[in-house]
C-alpha cells in the first residue's frame, strides 16, 4: 500500500479538522479565558492540552469509536453529562471574575498548575460536543481505519500538529499585549460573556443528542 492511495482521503479529513479549528467554540474560550487572564505559557499549554485531546479523538475516529459512540445511548448521555457540568463549572469561574476586582497577574506556572491547565484543555477537547461533531463527520467520510499502521500514525500525528498549531496561534495571539490591554479595558463583560457562552453551551451539550 502506497500514501498516495489514501491522500486524498488524509486531505479531507485533515480539511474537515481545519474547519472546526476555524469556527471557534469552547476550546478557543478557554484559551481566550486562559491567555487574558493568565498569559501566554499557561494559554500555550491548554493548547497543548486541546491538541492532546484531538490525539484521542483522532485515534477514536480510526478506530471507529465515535461512531460506535454515537449509536450508543447511554455512553454517550455520560459523556454529555460530563462535559455539560465542566462547562457549567467554566461558566461560573466566568461569571465568578466578571464580579471581582479588575486584576490580571501574569506570572511563572509551576509544574502542578501546567499539569492541571494542559489537563483542562485535554478534558475539555475530548467532551466538546463541537470537535466530537467535527470527527464524527470525518468518519462519515470514510477515515483510514483500513490503512497500514505508518498511515494511521501520519493521520494522528498531523491531526496533533493541526491542533496544536491551531489553538497555539489562538493562545499567542489572545495572550499579546494589545489583547491583554483590550482585555483589561473590558474585562467584566468578556468574562460576562464567555460565562454565557459556555452556560449556553453546557445546557445545548445537556439538552441535545449528538
Amino acid at each position: 500500500m502506497h500514501l498516495a492511495e489514501y491522500l486524498p482521503q488524509l486531505l479531507l479529513a485533515w480539511s474537515i479538522q481545519a474547519m472546526g479549528i476555524l469556527s471557534p467554540g469552547p476550546s478557543v474560550a478557554l484559551i481566550l479565558g486562559v491567555a487574558t487572564s493568565r498569559g501566554r505559557l499557561p494559554s500555550v499549554v491548554t493548547a497543548f492540552g486541546v491538541a492532546c485531546g484531538s490525539i484521542v479523538l483522532s485515534v477514536a475516529t480510526v478506530a471507529g469509536v465515535t461512531a460506535v459512540l454515537a449509536q450508543v445511548a447511554q455512553l454517550m448521555t455520560v459523556l454529555r453529562i460530563l462535559g455539560a457540568a465542566y462547562l457549567a463549572w467554566l461558566a461560573w469561574k466566568a461569571f465568578r471574575n466578571a464580579a471581582s476586582t479588575p486584576k490580571l497577574v501574569i506570572g511563572r506556572v509551576g509544574r502542578e498548575s501546567v499539569w492541571r491547565t494542559g489537563l483542562a484543555g485535554f478534558v475539555l477537547q475530548i467532551s466538546n460536543p463541537k470537535a466530537i461533531m467535527f470527527w464524527l463527520a470525518i468518519a462519515s467520510v470514510g477515515g483510514v481505519g483500513d490503512a497500514p499502521l505508518p498511515v494511521v500514525a501520519l493521520f494522528v500525528a498531523v491531526a496533533f500538529v493541526n491542533s496544536f498549531l491551531g489553538h497555539g496561534g489562538y493562545a499567542l495571539l489572545l495572550s499579546s499585549a494589545p489583547v491583554r490591554s483590550a482585555y483589561m479595558r473590558a474585562r467584566r463583560w468578556i468574562e460576562a460573556g464567555l460565562g454565557c457562552f459556555f452556560l449556553f453551551a453546557s445546557f445545548k451539550l445537556a439538552t441535545t443528542r449528538l
